[in-house]
């Protein structure tokens, strides 16, 4: 018997609420019956985090009665600016025992102002990976091969998805490091002569990857593929050895998609990502787009889900209609509902089977949280 942070009492079956939670990969969940199951996880003093256990005193509505569907995820305030400051100890559901599997803890790429911070555990981080495969087998990526990979590593949780894509789907992963804070530092000061020396200082370590090895995916930001674009040795190596290029970290106009697709590297796959920290990770490129389609990005829902809405009134915008984009993570191991993302995007409608909206045509805002945004290479 347990008393949650309003005094009740209540005995919970968390074995049945980890079935919940936790559905077989191929599987469709009932949405509402995920919501309820994620609530009572969360907000149980036996399973929640010290973070929202606390932070439920403060709320005006009680989750574990009045949240009970996707859309009443927007109940809940935007929490996300407080994981600047969180003991990151007190974000991990007590749920895991005393020795919670914790893969690391991660920052946000600080775009906007102090980085936020979350733990990623590995059921999560595994269940991540196992969809993200899915989809890289659905565009036609080659299995079993080594991976290059341009992108921030250190604090930032996308380094480690490289990583662990890389041996689990290919073979290798070559890592050439990537200060995103540092080029945006420059250009936010005036300095974008040294900005640019810094990218082409990556794209001179790849250099060396790509000439010296078989490397079979490339994954990279798009202003870091521009640059190597303009290489005439660089485009001729990939197009010799690279069999697909993953891409994001920041936005590929469709123009350049277009003409990556069919003129720079028209024997390759290209497929981008649309991740975020505040989501844990990403979602992904629809399989089966052509060269013409808008990019459609698509989530693994239920645990992670976006809507598409009007920035100043929060209501969602109609289908084809530009919004920003509001991100909802639940999932055993991290909850962050009702995020706003500093991006504005189409609204488009799921796959099949699918939840929440599907993001396409996706640019970041001028300004965010009271600051502007910077993107750099990253």
């Amino acid at each position: 018997m347990t008393t949650d942070p309003r005094g009740r009492t209540m005995t919970l079956d968390i074995a049945e609420l980890t079935d919940l939670l936790e559905p077989p990969p191929d599987t469709r969940p009932d949405p509402d019956a995920f919501v309820r199951a994620a609530m009572d996880w969360h907000f149980n003093p036996a399973t929640g985090s010290p973070f929202w256990l606390e932070r439920a005193r403060t709320l005006d509505f009680d989750p574990r009665t009045d949240v009970r569907t996707l859309a009443d995820l927007a109940l809940f305030p935007n929490v996300a600016g407080e994981l600047r400051y969180a003991p990151v100890a007190d974000l991990v559901p007590r749920g895991y025992g005393e020795h919670p599997d914790v893969v690391g803890v991660f920052e946000s790429g600080g775009t906007t102002g102090v980085p936020k911070r979350v733990v990623l555990l590995r059921d999560w981080l595994e269940r991540m990976l196992a969809w993200s495969n899915a989809t890289l087998d659905a565009h036609g990526f080659p299995r079993g091969t080594d991976w290059l990979g341009l992108v921030p590593t250190g604090p930032h949780i996308v380094g480690e998805y490289f990583r662990r894509s890389a041996t689990t789907f290919g073979r290798h992963g070559f890592a050439i490091d990537l200060d995103p804070r540092w080029v945006k530092r420059c250009i936010a000061e005036g300095r974008g002569a040294e900005a640019s020396a810094y990218a082409e200082h990556v794209i001179d370590q790849a250099a060396d990857v790509l000439r010296t090895q078989e490397i079979g995916v490339l994954t990279i930001t798009p202003p870091l593929l521009e640059r190597l674009t303009r290489r005439e040795e660089l485009v001729t190596l990939v197009n010799e050895k690279v069999r697909a290029i993953r891409w994001g970290g920041t936005q590929l106009d469709p123009d350049s998609r277009y003409l990556y697709r069919t003129e720079v590297f028209p024997d390759t796959v290209l497929a981008g990502n649309y991740g975020s920290t505040m989501i844990a990770g990403f979602a992904g490129e629809r399989p089966g787009l052509t060269d013409d389609d808008p990019c459609v990005f698509d989530t693994l829902g239920p645990h992670v889900t976006f809507g598409v809405v009007d920035p100043e009134t929060r209501e969602p915008v109609p289908l084809g209609a530009r919004g920003q984009v509001v991100a909802h993570h639940l999932s055993k191991s991290f909850l962050l509902p009702n995020n706003l993302e500093r991006d504005l995007a189409v609204r488009v409608a799921p796959p099949e089977g699918g939840y929440g909206d599907s993001v396409a045509d996706i640019a970041p805002v001028g300004t965010f949280e009271s600051e502007q945004v910077i993107e750099g290479v990253y």
